[in-house]
């Protein structure tokens, strides 16, 4: 989750999708705003808007269930080039990226070949789960020895190839070499995204450290994997690897994360259409990559321009050049948006791409509570500007002996429309409901959920402020989900109910199903933190955030067991440290209590990253958390004078590399408390 894409008005970050939404549809901005105003601001500032929000008869208002305990010391907004944590917790760093599988030492990654990088844990790790070893539930079992799973969301070349020194580079692309890009370069690129699957053990000395085991593997940007759900076979679909459309290669951009009550983990696709070119004319791109933003010039990291030409780069341009679709790769691009499922448990399963949730750019999956006989219900956020939020409710009803992932291929996909009096209601995105129609450019529902953000455009959804992560109240169910920036408004169109211009802080807004039923199609609204400086702030309970937990562009988000909300900050690597930005430090994660809104800060990263991913064993005992491209924010000429701005996690001397920590509390306690 690569970030600074607010909006047209500022330079978007490597690898961010440009603005693409050109619908008429209300801004969730203007939505609030006047939501806030009816409910009365205080003059310059912000109003206790948020404390009963719920109308009558919405959904129930009470809090019930223990509140969760936060116990530690805050820390300080920090700067400086490492992990901070409160007083009494402690922080190891593992398996950074070119960790081998195997647990062998292996050779520095800017000396790994494309095929051992295919070996080793892959770059910028981002959501994550811990699988207990057992392999019966995702949240029981083990707290010792486990299954670690976690997404790789994108790379940064300069760090990884031994040719990139000297060279005035930014966390970007490598440069051509004659007219070409080196494909070993291009394979290890290709090889460093999408998931690692790695066993992990506590020692006897309290260290964790990688074991060997079949079920160690890597998921990556070329692994063949299946099109499950409505999309399947669809002529959309169809490209010279798969004329049937019911196959596809790889995994790209994988962003946050989702565990099914099955014991599967999902990985999420998100800024995906940059790795593709279509070099024709942009106005006659067709409608399904010009509305997900697929270039026209050159891709991301130029893998389509691999020297030899070989089919596994040259399915990067989408551009048409057969007769039919099974003669080219003008259909590449479709096979990617979705979400993947997963079986970390057998490393001979083929990945899953299941279509029914849709294709955007997905941030993550955060599933309801699961109850005997009742549907199974998953949000996921589209992270990007001014697009939506969406969940799925499946056709089959839960049952916990027979569940598997063709729960996920059948079901309603819906997208949220927030309204301003507090009410909100989901709209179905079903072929043949509503507009949805063959006459209206939708021919069936594969048509429709390869286009899911027209289809979402035509029923009238609430473009957002880039929604991301989601997370549920395991007590009371209310769903969370981050909104990192909106720095759409102008100067101009600032007065008393909407006072920030170009607001580069973000909130967190939250949500009741009516009834409490997670199937619903209402709901009620309110927003749980307006992040940003103590002056400018307000969290539920008309409280500011102060010196000990303000933070700015909210991203992570995960509740644990015992109902503490974490929250995870993407500054973007253009405005860490500078202008308004510069108050909040490095990017952090902090600790939210649900009921009372108290927050504390409780980690701040290295210089350059973002923190992502967190979860814990089931005891809570051991935490771990990602730390995403340290050192992304050196400049091209510092890189090649042979300058970074962070050596984290290896020190002095020695490049960047994103890796995860493993945080315990130094008396063995609960984390958090």
């Amino acid at each position: 989750m690569i970030h600074s894409q607010h909006d047209a008005l500022v330079d978007l970050e490597a690898g961010d999708e440009p603005l693409s939404n050109p619908s008429a549809n209300p801004f969730f901005t203007d939505i609030a705003a006047q939501r806030m105003s009816r409910r009365g601001w205080m003059a310059g500032g912000m109003a206790a808007f948020m404390t009963g929000f719920l109308p009558a008869g919405s959904a129930k208002a009470s809090v019930t269930g223990p509140q969760p305990a936060i116990g530690f010391q805050p820390v300080p907004v920090a700067a400086q080039d490492r992990v901070t944590l409160p007083p009494g917790y402690s922080a190891q760093v593992l398996i950074p990226q070119g960790t081998m599988l195997d647990g062998s030492a292996g050779r520095p990654l800017v000396e790994m070949s494309g095929e051992e990088q295919g070996r080793a844990i892959g770059a910028h790790h981002d959501g994550m789960h811990f699988f207990p070893i057992e392999g019966q539930s995702p949240d029981q079992g083990s707290s010792t020895e486990g299954l670690l799973v976690l997404n790789h969301e994108y790379v940064e070349p300069r760090f990884m190839h031994a040719r990139a020194a000297g060279l005035s580079l930014g966390a970007g692309r490598m440069p051509l070499e004659d007219g070409a890009r080196n494909p070993d370069e291009a394979l290890k690129e290709i090889n460093a995204h999408g998931v690692s699957v790695v066993r992990i053990a506590r020692g006897t000395d309290g260290a964790w450290n990688v074991v060997a085991d079949p079920r160690n593997r890597r998921i990556t940007a070329a692994t063949p994997m299946e099109i499950a759900g409505p999309a399947r076979g669809h002529a959309l679909l169809r490209t010279t690897y798969s004329p049937d459309g019911t196959r596809t290669r790889g995994t790209l951009n994988n962003c946050a994360h989702g565990v099914t009550p099955w014991n599967t983990y999902l990985t999420c696709e998100e800024n995906w259409a940059g790795y593709f070119v279509n070099r024709t004319q942009p106005e006659q791109r067709p409608r399904e990559q010009a509305r997900y933003g697929v270039p026209v010039q050159q891709s991301r990291y130029n893998w389509d321009q691999a020297r030899g030409g070989a089919d596994e780069f040259a399915r990067f341009d989408a551009t048409t050049r057969g007769a039919d679709a099974t003669a080219d790769y003008r259909n590449e691009p479709n096979g990617f948006g979705w979400v993947v499922e997963i079986n970390p448990f057998d490393p001979a399963s083929t990945p899953v791409k299941r279509t029914a949730l849709g294709r955007f750019a997905h941030e993550g999956v955060v599933f309801g509570p699961v109850a005997e006989g009742r549907p199974v219900v998953a949000y996921s956020g589209d992270d990007s500007t001014f697009e939506y939020i969406y969940k799925f409710v499946s056709r089959a009803p839960y049952q916990a002996a027979s569940a598997s992932g063709a729960l996920l291929d059948e079901g309603t996909l819906y997208v949220a429309k927030f309204n301003a009096d507090g009410t909100g209601e989901w709209l179905p995105l079903a072929h043949g409901v509503g507009p949805l129609t063959a006459a209206n450019g939708f021919a069936d529902q594969g048509e429709v959920l390869v286009n899911t953000r027209l289809a979402a455009d035509t029923v009238g959804a609430t473009k957002m402020d880039r929604p991301e992560w989601g997370a549920v109240d395991p007590v009371d169910g209310r769903v969370y989900f981050t909104l990192t920036n909106n720095s759409r408004r102008t100067e101009a169109q600032v007065d008393a109910a909407n006072p920030r211009p170009r607001n580069a802080f973000g909130q967190i807004v939250r949500w009741r199903e009516e009834g409490d039923d997670h199937a619903a199609t209402r709901f009620a609204w309110d927003l749980f933190v307006i992040a940003g400086p103590e002056d400018n702030s307000r969290v539920a309970g008309d409280a500011a955030l102060t010196a000990d937990n303000s933070f700015a562009c909210p991203d992570g988000l995960w509740f644990d067991a015992d109902r503490r909300l974490w929250i995870q900050t993407d500054i973007g690597e253009n405005e860490q440290l500078r202008g308004a930005l510069a108050p909040f430090g490095n990017n952090a994660m902090l600790c939210a209590n649900p009921v009372t809104g108290e927050i504390r800060r409780f980690l701040t990263g290295p210089v350059g990253q973002e923190i992502t991913g967190v979860v814990t064993t089931p005891d809570r005992r051991t935490m771990f958390v990602n730390v995403q491209h340290p050192g992304a924010t050196t400049p091209a000429a510092d890189f090649a004078a042979g300058r970074v701005n962070s050596t984290w996690p290896d020190g002095e001397g020695r490049l960047p590399r994103s890796a995860t920590i493993v945080i315990t509390k130094n008396d063995g306690g609960v984390i958090g408390t």
